[in-house]
C-alpha cells in the first residue's frame, strides 16, 4: 500500500515539475497555471495591424510622389530635347538637359551665341519650366 502511495506521489511531483518546465519554456515563468485567456490579444493585434497598415500606406504615398516627380522631370526633359532636335539652329546632341522640378539646367558646347540664345528660349517656352540655368559654353572660332 505504501509503495502505491509513494509511486502516486512521485508521479504527481514529476507531473508538476513537467508542467512548470513547459510553462517556463513557453515564456510564462515557473507556474502551474495557464493564463486566463491563452493565445493572442485580439485588441493588441488589431491596433498593431492598423499601425502597420498606416505606415505602409504612408510609404506607398511617398513612393508614388517620387515616381510622379521623376516621370514629370523626364517628360519636361524629353519635351525640351524634342524641340531642340526639331529646330534647325540648335544641335540637340551637344546640349545636355537636366530637369529638377520646374528648374532646367542646360549645359554643353554650342557653336554660336545665337544657338545658345535659341536653346535657352526653347527651354523657357516649354510648359512646366519656371527657371532655366544657363551653363552653355560657346565654342571659340
Amino acid at each position: 500500500m505504501f509503495r502505491l502511495l509513494r509511486t502516486i506521489l512521485l508521479l504527481a511531483i514529476v507531473g508538476a515539475i513537467a508542467v512548470m518546465a513547459y510553462n517556463y519554456s513557453m515564456g510564462r515563468g515557473f507556474t502551474l497555471r495557464y493564463p486566463a485567456e491563452p493565445g493572442l490579444d485580439a485588441d493588441t493585434a488589431r491596433q498593431r495591424g492598423a499601425e502597420l497598415t498606416k505606415d505602409a500606406a504612408q510609404k506607398a504615398g511617398e513612393a508614388a510622389t517620387k515616381i510622379e516627380q521623376a516621370v514629370g522631370d523626364g517628360a519636361v526633359t524629353a519635351k525640351i530635347k524634342s524641340k531642340m532636335a526639331l529646330d534647325d539652329y540648335v544641335k540637340a546632341r551637344a546640349i545636355d538637359v537636366d530637369t529638377s522640378g520646374t528648374v532646367v539646367t542646360l549645359s554643353g558646347v554650342v557653336q554660336s551665341d545665337d544657338e545658345r540664345k535659341r536653346a535657352l528660349r526653347l527651354a523657357r517656352e516649354t510648359a512646366g519650366v519656371t527657371q532655366v540655368i544657363d551653363r552653355l559654353e560657346v565654342k571659340a572660332p
